[in-house]
């Protein structure tokens, strides 16, 4: 079957099939191999992309802004509080303007409902770099680095998200993996768990699949023949401060620890999206260190940095899956 994605916008899995993803992630491996071959593939020459970041960001920033170089287009940053959407405009207004001086938009920031209406008023290809409910670069990612060690079918392999699972890379991991027929376990706290609804979605997609979705509190049985152990911050971005003496209360006992490793299959890797604090390097690991003496939180360094650990794999093919992106939904049809 042919797959053309050209003029769709990517803002959850849960539009696109099997099929449509699988050809996302086998597009990202031939884009790093031209990349790893400082091939040039200035495919989409002369276009011209907007990014909006209503939410600070590192990896989905950078990503974009050298896959669009890559293909040959221009991309514009627009940062947080420097335009005028949804304030002094709306989203659909904003959204019919831009689309007029772009041929693709980025939205990353607050309620999956924002980048809907994006997509809905613009008239050009909106992609999903990170809302409130999802994060479906991310996903393609974190396939691609899971793919590239244990090759292509993961049919009947088990994923386990650890800690907040309920966020946005818990629910979107769990509808990847149905999608996949990959076995997902959300493994922490019941009332951190994913959307008693996204979950019946995921499970009756995961049916027709063959994988399951489990959900459980017992990191035991979470780590139990996993093949890829993922976990999160314990506070999202977005998500007051004053969470954080609350969430490690309830998160510690599922943080990735050697341990909980050897509980998994003896090829099981490491996955995180990132950043994460592992160590007290960074301003909020000091201060976190400093006021309830944890110096570890959703990761411990020992984990982290093992070989196990497929992060910065992981961080890098968020380029190529996104430029995979860009590309499919911007390219000719008939190309």
């Amino acid at each position: 079957m042919t797959v053309n994605l050209s003029g769709r916008s990517f803002l959850k899995l849960l539009d696109f099939t099997p099929e449509e993803i699988e050809y996302l992630l086998d597009l990202s491996a031939e884009f790093k191999r031209l990349k790893k071959a400082r091939t040039p593939h200035r495919l989409l020459e002369g276009r011209n992309v907007a990014l909006i970041f209503e939410k600070t960001s590192t990896r989905t920033r950078s990503s974009f802004e050298v896959a669009a170089h890559d293909l040959g287009m221009g991309a514009v940053y627009i940062g947080p509080g420097s335009s005028q959407l949804g304030t002094k405009e709306s989203v659909e207004d904003t959204a019919k303007v831009m689309g007029r001086m772009y041929d693709g938009i980025e939205y990353r920031g607050f309620g999956q409902e924002v980048v809907e209406e994006l997509a809905a008023n613009a008239g050009v290809p909106v992609w999903n770099g990170l809302t409130t409910e999802f994060h479906p670069t991310q996903m393609l990612a974190d396939v691609l680095t899971a793919r590239e060690v244990f090759g292509r079918d993961l049919k009947g392999r088990k994923l386990t998200f650890f800690g907040d699972a309920g966020n946005n890379v818990g629910n979107s991991l769990m509808v990847v993996c149905a999608k996949l027929g990959i076995d997902f376990c959300a493994c922490g706290p019941k009332r951190q768990m994913p959307d008693d609804e996204l979950v019946a979605t995921c499970r009756a997609i995961a049916e027709g699949s063959g994988s399951t979705i489990t959900l459980t509190e017992d990191v035991e049985e979470g780590a139990r023949d996993a093949s890829v152990l993922y976990t999160d911050i314990w506070v999202s971005m977005g998500e007051p401060a004053e969470l954080w003496e609350e969430r490690i209360s309830l998160l510690e006992p599922y943080r990735v620890t050697a341990d909980v490793m050897a509980q998994a299959r003896p090829d099981a890797i490491f996955l995180h999206c990132l950043p994460s604090f592992h160590d007290t390097k960074t301003t909020v690991g000091a201060q976190i260190a400093e006021r309830f003496g944890v110096r570890e939180m959703e990761v411990s360094d020992e984990v982290f940095r093992s070989e196990r650990s497929h992060v910065f794999d992981e961080a890098e093919n968020r380029m190529h899956t996104i430029k995979a992106v860009m590309y499919a939904t911007l390219k000719n049809p008939e190309e």
